[in-house]
């Protein structure tokens, strides 16, 4: 019999007889209990001595952190040491013993057993903790937890267990055909805990803000304070405020400062967590690291900032990002919760009560919104598809897809979704896939890609930049202020001697330590020296996030996506980079900034991504010559790699080139003569004013079937120069046909007959269509000119001698009679010379005269 702990009074111990009996039956049960009511330190004790436990119960947590701090806490319970009959393992940490009964692992590492051995031998429970979270990896875990107990163990147990989650939808998940699973609802908090709203004034600084709220607890309230903020980054902000002015200095008690996140050691880790010695009190700054699974015992007092960073994947770019926003109203209730754990206490919140209420009710779940590729890989080890497993939100089909290509490309699947030899390797490693990709080719091969020869360090470099884009940079200071270079920080990882200005010692010392644990494991060798092979060894990670430069610190990925290096940072005069993450650099253009990369050349490129690589012929039109050329391209998806080009050989290519560039620039490219566009005018004139038959051929009409007309006759063209000798007169005719082209002039003559025997041209660009004539060459002319038989009259314009206009007019005969009297006096005036008749009608046309007296 297992060892029992003596009652706890928590509120949880009140719901253990009914939890044991609904699992007893079903073997599935969901427990939802509010935040400080002991669920997972007293409920895994509670269950050991059950009848129906046959072997151990294994409690997934969703961080390290909490992890550790709950196998410790039921452990203190029982009176004995971590390892006895509590454990606990982590990534990096193992603390179990042979005759351990419970065991208390992060999330990942069930997902490695049930993938090793799916009938999960000495598991007769498995508890879900903090199942509200929604994480990527609780998610899949529960997914296949259920996949095996419907197939393989039925006689194995479930717990789902939860503080705010949705209990009706995560009761059907977990029944059966029976129905959904009993859901046992504990009791409350332990203690009150008083929300104080203190909405900040945006225009103030986040750390202002919050260094003035906690100031204010310290004086007002007892006990110590826990501080949520977004990120490691409002941390440093907010214990440098503290620090400096305004801070805790004039305080007594002495106030320590303790920051608390995930990159930080165990051991940092721990002290955060330890009460302050007496006489002292503490303030732990922490990320929502804290939110969860833990008593921070001492702490009576919480300051919220509402705010919650996460990751999410931007599937235009197939990139993640870093969004920071308003945390869930669940966050919220758990983080004030941390204050009654132990004793009645108050949550400071530095929002609005009206804000809150607008706020989502829960956090989105990370399957909907993250990068999926490691649950792709994982659902294709396992062997089942998506639709076949029990989640409770489907990861989506399109982020899902983009996942797969990934993973095509890395070579971890097959074209037909099967994952290979590397792809299940890749599983076995606790890495995101890319990392583990990267690391396991490296190692390998001891080379960065194919062709490059041995490299005895490129296992450790890849096992360096795997441990530095999985933990935070080693850097410190502004972005745009740093070099993106990440073969800087593998220099200081791989050769304990290198320095920088900027690095954080703590930070070099978790990544450093991170490195070796993974070198470790594959058999490489952390040597000093390699980091000029960071580039070559990136690609293997990020072969899709391969860019090229295009001038001015500005760089184009493969995908098309522009970035953008600092002005001043080495690496803008790289011909290519592989981008491992976007976010910093500079702020002034539409571009991404790149925070950090690596140089590459061409040789690497065409190493890593040589069988994406395509040779695209392509005839063009080049406007910087105006003419056509064929244009050899080697191209990456948007980059191009080489060019080249010559003059087109005739061809369906080049036909297709030159009809494309006459419908983009106009009909105006090809070779128009003025009898071309004199019987375009007639023709359309006609087209206008008679309609059938006559055709439409103005230029809109005629681009509109390029194909049908001028493809046929560029058959052995194979440039501008013979788009110009297109007999465009001749395409105009063959459209009217020969009885059009003969009534052409009847219906819309080219010119008409003066008196004396000139003729006049008609411009059909006007409507109506015009001619310019001289007054003398009118004169005689009693009837006004017109076409289409006499239906259209024309728009006359009278000139003088000096072919300057005297007057416009669509009635000559009324013309003579009315205002030309005016008109004659200012010709004979200006043209003494010329005979003026005063009835011009009845003049002989262009009659010289003896000066007028």
């Amino acid at each position: 019999m297992a060892p029992a702990p003596a009652p706890t009074g928590l509120p949880v111990e009140a719901s253990v007889a009914a939890l044991r009996d609904a699992l007893a039956a079903p073997g599935a049960a969901v427990l939802q209990a509010t935040p400080g009511a002991g669920k997972s330190t007293v409920v895994p004790l509670r269950l050991l001595d059950e009848p129906w436990l046959d072997g151990r119960i294994v409690m997934l947590e969703p961080r390290r952190l909490a992890t550790r701090a709950t196998a410790r806490r039921m452990a203190h319970l029982l009176g004995e040491d971590v390892g006895a009959t509590v454990g606990y393992r982590t990534r990096d940490e193992r603390r179990t013993g042979p005759d351990g009964r419970i065991e208390v692992v992060t999330e990942a590492i069930l997902t490695r057993r049930l993938q090793r051995d799916p009938s999960l031998p000495g598991t007769g429970l498995v508890i879900f903790d903090e199942v509200h979270e929604r994480n990527l990896q609780s998610d899949l875990g529960l997914a296949l937890t259920l996949d095996v107990r419907r197939s393989l163990r039925p006689d194995l147990r479930v717990l789902a267990m939860s503080a705010t989650l949705d209990d009706t939808r995560l009761a059907a998940l977990l029944g059966d055909g029976d129905g959904p699973a009993p859901v046992v609802t504990g009791s409350g908090r332990a203690f009150p805990v008083e929300v104080r709203w203190r909405p900040r004034d945006r225009r103030q600084r986040l750390a202002d803000a919050v260094v003035g709220v906690i100031v204010s607890a310290l004086q007002e309230d007892d006990g110590d304070v826990l501080v949520f903020l977004p990120g490691a980054r409002e941390i440093r902000w907010v214990a440098e405020g503290l620090a400096g002015r305004g801070g805790l200095g004039g305080l007594r008690p002495v106030v320590d400062v303790r920051p608390l996140y995930g990159a930080l050691t165990a051991a940092e880790q721990d002290r955060a967590l330890s009460p302050s010695p007496p006489g002292r009190r503490r303030v732990v700054l922490a990320t929502d690291i804290a939110e969860t699974s833990l008593t921070v015992e001492g702490v009576r007092i919480v300051v919220d900032v509402g705010e919650r960073r996460r990751p999410r994947f931007d599937r235009r770019s197939g990139l993640p990002r870093l969004d920071t926003g308003p945390a869930s109203r669940a966050s919220a209730v758990q983080r004030t919760g941390r204050a009654g754990r132990t004793a009645p206490g108050v949550g400071y919140r530095l929002w609005s009560e009206s804000d809150h209420s607008a706020r989502e009710p829960f956090s989105e779940p990370e399957i909907l919104g993250d990068d999926l590729v490691g649950l792709a890989l994982e659902l294709a080890v396992w062997g089942a598809p998506p639709g076949e497993l029990a989640f409770l939100d489907p990861p989506p089909p399109e982020t899902l897809t983009d996942a797969t290509l990934l993973l095509r490309r890395l070579r971890a699947l097959d074209d037909d979704g099967r994952p290979t030899a590397t792809g299940r390797a890749m599983v076995e490693l606790p890495l995101h896939p890319r990392l583990a990709h990267m690391v396991l080719v490296a190692s390998a091969s001891g080379a960065s890609g194919p062709g490059r020869g041995d490299t005895p360090g490129t296992g450790g470099v890849a096992c360096a930049l795997a441990a530095l884009l999985e933990e935070r940079d080693v850097l410190r200071g502004r972005p745009d202020s740093l070099s993106a270079d990440i073969a800087e920080r593998v220099r200081l990882i791989t050769d304990s001697r290198a320095t920088h200005p900027s690095a954080d010692p703590a930070s070099l010392a978790t990544v450093r330590r991170r490195a070796r644990q993974l070198a470790r494991r594959v058999g490489a060798e952390l040597v000093a020296g390699d980091a000029h092979e960071s580039g070559a060894v990136l690609a293997l990670a990020y072969p899709d996030r391969i860019a090229q430069a295009r001038g001015g610190g500005r760089f184009r990925l493969r995908g098309g996506r522009g970035a953008a290096l600092a002005p001043n940072d080495p690496l803008t005069a790289a011909p290519f980079l592989v981008v491992a993450e976007l976010g910093g650099g500079p702020r002034d253009r539409d571009d991404d900034g790149i925070r950090l990369a690596a140089a590459i050349d061409r040789e690497v490129v065409e190493q890593v991504a040589g069988r994406d690589i395509v040779e695209q012929r392509a005839v063009v039109w080049n406007d910087a010559r105006d003419d056509l050329e064929a244009r050899v391209e080697r191209r990456l998806d948007a980059l191009v790699l080489a060019r080249s080009s010559a003059r087109p050989a005739p061809g369906p290519e080049t036909v297709q080139a030159l009809v494309d560039h006459v419908r983009s620039a106009g009909l105006g490219a090809l070779g128009w003569s003025t009898r071309a566009r004199s019987v375009q005018g007639q023709a359309a004139f006609a087209h206008r004013h008679v309609g059938d038959p006559w055709p439409d051929l103005s230029d809109e009409a005629l681009a509109a079937d390029l194909d049908d007309w001028l493809a046929p006759r560029l058959l052995r063209a194979s440039g501008r120069a013979d788009l110009a000798r297109v007999d465009v007169l001749t395409v105009l005719r063959e459209r009217l046909g020969h009885r059009l082209v003969g009534d052409l002039d009847r219906v819309a003559p080219a010119a008409v007959n003066l008196p004396g025997g000139r003729t006049a041209k008609v411009d059909y660009r006007s409507d109506p269509p015009s001619i310019a004539v001289r007054a003398q060459d009118l004169f005689g002319l009693r009837v006004h000119p017109a076409v289409a038989g006499g239906r259209v009259p024309l728009a006359v314009h009278v000139l003088s001698p000096a072919g300057q206009a005297i007057q416009v007019t669509a009635d000559l005969p009324g013309f003579w009679r009315g205002s030309w009297a005016a008109a004659r006096k200012d010709m004979i005036s200006r043209y003494p010379k010329h005979n003026w008749p005063a009835d011009p009608a009845a003049a002989a046309p262009g009659t010289r005269a003896k000066r007028l007296r």
